[in-house]
């Protein structure tokens, strides 16, 4: 057997953050950047096992795994079970365009009650419970960089940006905790 390369998380060993808002690296998880037409959708979600949404900020999840639409042909799908999305695309037998983003991103959770002040901090979206509910994702900014948001819960945040980008991020969110915990 030959040697293998192992990736270290780029976030091992950080925390952050305050009592009102917490901000932890998240586990590993496989990503998907996928593209396709609307007479690919139903394929391919049932391929995934949910359905992709189509409606912008929207997204689906179901068993770990998440598709956030990013735009009128375009998802981030996302599996926290390490899941061979490439796999279940290619098994679609619809036309699409799926790469492996795994390697390149990372995430980062907040959570906790200040979680929103927290990300607000850095992001000019409107993180209110009316304008970004539970199950709303949107690609925006974080300070200099681009990131794809998810609200996971009521007071929790799902941060997707490229790994190496990820320090900066992960200080820009514990920073915000932090504020927002005063």
């Amino acid at each position: 057997m030959a040697d293998q390369a192992l990736r270290k998380a780029p976030l091992a060993g950080r925390h952050g953050g305050s009592a009102g808002a917490r901000v932890t690296p998240a586990a590993p998880a496989t990503r998907l950047s996928l593209r396709a037409g609307t007479d690919a959708l139903d394929a391919l979600s049932s391929a995934f096992g949910l359905t992709l949404p189509t409606r912008p900020k929207t997204s689906a999840s179901a068993n770990g795994r998440h598709a956030l639409w990013l735009g009128p042909d375009e998802w981030l799908l996302i599996d926290e079970n390490g899941a061979d999305l490439m796999a279940a695309a290619a098994n679609a037998g619809v036309l699409h365009s799926a790469t492996d983003v795994s390697h390149r991103n990372t995430a980062v959770l907040v959570s906790g009650p200040n979680a929103a002040e927290a990300i607000a901090a850095a992001c000019p979206l409107d993180l209110g419970k009316t304008a970004f509910p539970v199950g709303a994702a949107a690609r925006t900014v974080l300070g200099k960089i681009e990131i794809v948001l998810l609200r996971t819960g009521k007071e929790d945040y799902r941060v997707e940006c490229w790994r190496s980008f990820s320090p900066y991020a992960f200080g820009m969110l514990a920073e915000g905790a932090e504020d927002a915990g005063l």
